[in-house]
């Protein structure tokens, strides 16, 4: 029976054969953070809203692989073309956003160097912040830059309203919780102190959305400006505002290197544990309920239990109409001991072991006399319904 011809169009974008899959072969996200749409997040976006087409067929599964020497790649119907790596430094004005896309037409960041090469902002900077930013068309550089595991450290120059003191630099060191978890400086340091304002700089390897800001608001001091002056070993330098500056070689190379450093190091070190706050677990009983927990199952007892104690106290509010004096107040008073006066409950333990046994006998009298107990010896409550649970309400 003749072979049936294979059909000229393929329903997948990968390569068929070992021929086809040459050493130039991608991943379809990678291909287009090389040719300049974007860090490689970005380029997947592209991907999931169904822009990318390639021989024809749309593309919506990122692990596509491609070979751009033998297939034709579009993205909103333009074809890929080789382009040229391009490295700017910008020093970015307050009121420029740093998105290539600004639904308002806010001026934007791109719009500051020749329109020669389609480049994109590594990392951002908000509209109130000034300072450092690198834009390119260079996608795997962008991406290990601006990704968190990298840590590549980015330096900031602030000036922040009031007098900065040297416990708020230490918590900030030791890190805060904001709504996304722990975050916190790499380093800090005070440039210049004065009554109503400090300049400091901040070091971060990581940038949430306005970190710098929400930190120091935390502390009570408010951003009056914020400027970026580094990333990794490149430097802004002398550039004007709205001005830019297209990087060396060495400079290049400098970032790839730092780049490969931090890789390597991210891989040999152990893994973070993550960071999130201690739970503490509070019973409504507090600390006697859980020493009366041991040994008895949960229940606490009657004698030395906070409920005994609880139900002695509200049964005299009952009887005399005021608040029962605390035994631990007066007694702590009126002793000569070297623990002097305690105010609350933090009194020491021989001075409230007897309250807690119910050695008040004015107080145990009132609360027997007429009726029977509402617990026994073992700590079971008696009775049912609400008249036998509201005598250990307080």
């Amino acid at each position: 029976m003749p072979r049936q011809p294979s059909s000229s169009k393929s329903k997948r974008a990968k390569p068929t054969s070992k021929d086809k899959a040459s050493s130039s072969a991608k991943r379809i996200n990678q291909l287009l953070a090389s040719a300049g749409f974007g860090s490689r997040r970005q380029c997947e976006e592209l991907i999931r809203e169904g822009r990318v087409d390639v021989d024809g067929e749309t593309i919506t599964e990122l692990g596509t692989t491609v070979d751009p020497d033998v297939q034709k790649v579009r993205v909103d119907g333009n074809y890929l073309r080789p382009q040229k790596l391009v490295y700017y430094v910008v020093n970015k004005p307050v009121g420029i956003v740093t998105t290539n896309r600004d639904p308002r037409g806010r001026p934007r960041v791109i719009d500051l160097v020749p329109p020669t090469e389609r480049v994109f902002p590594v990392g951002r900077l908000d509209i109130s912040s000034e300072g450092l930013i690198l834009l390119t068309n260079d996608g795997d550089l962008a991406q290990k830059l601006a990704h968190p595991k990298f840590g590549i450290q980015k330096v900031y120059r602030v000036v922040v309203a009031g007098e900065v003191r040297g416990e708020t630099m230490k918590k900030m060191r030791e890190g805060i919780y904001i709504a996304e978890g722990l975050v916190q400086v790499d380093g800090a340091k005070i440039i210049k102190a004065r009554t109503k304002a400090t300049e400091m700089e901040i070091r971060l390897k990581e940038g949430k959305n306005r970190e710098i800001r929400r930190i120091l608001a935390r502390f009570g001091h408010k951003v009056q400006q914020l400027r970026r002056v580094a990333i990794g070993p490149l430097k802004l330098g002398d550039v004007p505002r709205g001005a830019y500056r297209k990087l060396t070689r060495d400079e290049v190379d400098k970032l790839r290197r730092s780049i490969d450093a931090a890789e390597k190091a991210a891989k040999t070190a152990p893994p973070a544990r993550p960071a999130s706050k201690q739970s503490i677990k509070r019973r409504p009983g507090g600390a006697s309920r859980n020493v009366a927990a041991k040994g008895t199952g949960g229940r606490p007892t009657s004698k030395g239990g906070s409920k005994a104690v609880k139900k002695s106290r509200s049964t005299e509010t009952r009887a005399t109409g005021t608040k029962p004096s605390k035994p631990v107040k007066k007694r702590t008073l009126s002793s000569g001991g070297s623990t002097g006066i305690v105010i609350g409950g933090d009194a020491p333990k021989e001075s409230r072991s007897k309250t807690e046994r119910g050695a008040n006998p004015d107080i145990i009298r009132k609360r027997t006399a007429g009726k029977k107990p509402a617990t026994k010896p073992g700590g079971v409550k008696k009775g049912r319904g609400k008249a036998s649970r509201r005598g250990g309400r307080s």
